[in-house]
């Protein structure tokens, strides 16, 4: 079965000139297209020619992917802008083989849609399909979205890319400790090892006189249910403030039940600052971060009518 195109759509605040400027710039592109390293334009043989571009793509491990294109840009007659492109690579360690898309500028008032749509051929056979449909593919599709969002960033509200990414790196890394922290909080103290001192604790604070060791084991579980919805609902505001309460009012209950833990070296209250911390560090940098999910993913009939008219490229 064929896999479908990859569509992005992204309504954008600024005018076309400006929009055309970061897009088709190599030296503006590459700072906000996540699947591009580097971007060089060829020099044409004659005016009019199809722009021949070449691309680059580090992959890790000092690895990268170069490839080669070809692209033609036309006016629309609503006043949009619509740019073909061909590209392909012949590295062995390529999946893509070649491919073929469009970019599309389309007047909406104060606003532009920018929208995208491309498709490729794989190598290596029935595994390489496989591996593009379950794996590439969507992974491509989404650093597709997130590039469009944080170019929306960046030309609306001033934020380099390269801030965005770097905001992004400390908001998914706080998330990923906190996550970690809860579960681990959850799990091996209080339901593997409740006799490490947390049984104690809560013995020591009278509260379950005769069920404190149930009542540790929900509370072991309740805390990775907070682990695992840190990581599902880190974009919501409500998560941070949620947990800095749920943070002071276990670290209270506890010291108030065994005060002499402020002495110990690793206590509540240093363990409760640093999850605190770790949690407005999110939030703050949860603030004009990219979303994939800003972007629509599926053409409208009207989008698929206009790829079919051609074919995703007219060079």
């Amino acid at each position: 079965m064929r896999s479908k195109p990859i569509y992005v759509k992204l309504d954008i605040r600024t005018d076309m000139d400006t929009l055309w400027d970061y897009t088709q710039t190599p030296e503006l592109h590459e700072q906000w297209d996540l699947r591009f390293s580097r971007i060089t334009y060829l020099p044409r043989e004659q005016e009019g020619q199809p722009q021949r571009f070449c691309y680059q793509t580090r992959i890790g491990f000092g690895l990268a992917i170069a490839g080669t294109g070809l692209t033609k840009a036309r006016r629309l007659a609503d006043g949009g802008r619509i740019s073909t492109l061909l590209f392909g690579s012949n590295q062995t360690i390529s999946l893509i083989r070649e491919g073929r898309g469009y970019w599309k500028y389309t007047p909406l008032g104060e606003k532009l849609s920018f929208e995208t749509q491309y498709d490729y051929e794989t190598r290596f056979g029935r595994p390489g399909r496989w591996f593009d449909r379950t794996v590439f593919r969507p992974l491509f599709g989404w650093a597709t979205a997130w590039s469009f969002d944080a170019l929306r960033i960046w030309v609306e509200r001033g934020i380099p890319p390269a801030a965005s990414i770097g905001r992004a790196a400390i908001h998914y890394v706080s998330v990923l400790l906190l996550t970690l922290l809860w579960c681990w909080q959850g799990l091996v103290p209080k339901l593997l090892y409740p006799e490490g001192g947390e049984l104690a604790l809560l013995q020591a604070s009278g509260l379950f006189p005769g069920w404190e060791r149930p009542v540790l084991a929900l509370l072991g579980f309740a805390e990775i249910g907070i682990g695992l919805m840190t990581a599902a609902c880190h974009r919501q505001t409500w998560i941070w403030h949620g947990q800095a309460v749920l943070v002071l009012l276990l670290a209270c209950t506890a010291l108030a039940g065994s005060p002499e833990l402020i002495k110990a070296p690793f206590n509540p209250l240093t363990l409760s600052a640093a999850m605190i911390g770790l949690g407005v560090i999110a939030a703050v940098s949860n603030r004009d971060l990219p979303r994939a999910s800003r972007c629509a993913r599926t053409p409208s009939r009207g989008a698929a009518k206009g790829e079919r008219a051609h074919g995703g490229v007219d060079l």
